[in-house]
């Protein structure tokens, strides 16, 4: 279960990765199933400058609360990692994200549930509050 410290991180890199459109924005619980981190953010776009706007836009939105530890894959690559520590954010380019297929490997991890945009994540979210 996360932290409402982490939870807060989530919820603002997935405000910014919408606010960029980026598409196929999931966040995945990873707590339970590796030592780490806690979570993993993962989005999709729909080219190289896309993927560009989309990693800089989660690094302006969280300079001030928090530096990643490291980024691997700007500058025209089609995946963007970039590691908070407690949460890991993955930026891809459509085909690159259905090459490495994150979600298959990481398959048992609960989604956490995107509020940033009322929608919610596609397919079955998880209250990690407890509250549902």
């Amino acid at each position: 279960m996360l932290d409402s410290d982490t939870l807060e991180l989530v919820r603002e890199i997935l405000a910014a990765a919408h606010d960029k459109k980026a598409f196929d924005v999931t966040a995945l619980d990873v707590s339970g199933l590796t030592s780490f981190t806690d979570a993993f953010v993962l989005c999709s776009t729909s080219s190289d400058r896309h993927l560009d706007a989309v990693a800089t836009e989660i690094r302006k939105r969280l300079k001030s609360q928090r530096k990643p530890l490291h980024i691997e894959g700007s500058g025209g690559g089609q995946w963007v990692l970039i590691d908070f520590a407690d949460v890991i954010v993955h930026v891809f380019t459509e085909e690159r994200r259905a090459f490495y297929n994150l979600e298959g490997l990481w398959g048992d991890a609960p989604l956490i549930e995107d509020q940033t945009d009322g929608a919610g994540i596609q397919g079955a979210a998880v209250d990690i509050e407890g509250e549902l």
